[in-house]
């Protein structure tokens, strides 16, 4: 097995060394990838719900899947529930709500559904929007566009880390940034 070139960054005081993919000719990203790092999930969550302490929310939204142990530890720290939006539409959510969105890690167009039964719980709340990583702003718009047609209000934009250039993720609540690699 060939070694990976790798990003150091330390997050929530646990260092980690992100391996680095590209995503088209000439662009790599370091993936961060909190699926089953424990450690990891656990001290972001506890960070996160404590630079929330002044935002008045009522729930977490969250898209499918890296994101959703950030949200499950999330929702135990600050005792809000959480909801996933899901990416693929199953005949039990009934008439959710749907909307696209352009992802970087895969470079194609994506859904985003919520639930029916979610409708009524996130309508007129005040709504923590959470990703893992914020990067092109793509998910983040469609989650925006998801509440929109809910009804819900935007409390926070809030990921573990951004990514890029963007002069907007300053407003974004996150532990970190991570830059662009290219050549």
């Amino acid at each position: 097995m060939q070694t990976r070139e790798s990003y150091p960054i330390t997050i929530a005081g646990i260092k980690r060394d992100l391996p680095l993919f590209e995503v088209k000719p000439g662009l790599r990203i370091a993936i961060l990838n909190i699926l089953g790092d424990v450690e990891l999930v656990d001290a972001c969550a506890q960070e996160l719900n404590r630079l929330l302490a002044d935002t008045e929310f009522d729930i977490i939204l969250t898209p499918e899947a890296k994101s959703i142990p950030i949200a499950h530890m999330l929702a135990k720290e600050s005792g809000k529930p959480y909801i996933v939006l899901r990416k693929e539409y199953k005949p039990y959510m009934g008439e959710a709500l749907s909307t696209e969105t352009m992802s970087i890690t895969t470079g194609k167009v994506q859904r985003l559904y919520l639930d029916e039964k979610d409708i009524d719980l996130i309508k007129g709340k005040r709504v923590v929007l959470l990703d893992d990583v914020i990067s092109t702003g793509s998910t983040l718009q469609g989650m925006h566009m998801i509440m929109d047609k809910a009804g819900a209000i935007t409390a926070r934009e809030v990921g573990i880390l951004t990514e890029g250039d963007r002069a907007e993720w300053r407003e974004i609540l996150s532990l970190g940034h991570l830059p662009l690699f290219f050549g």
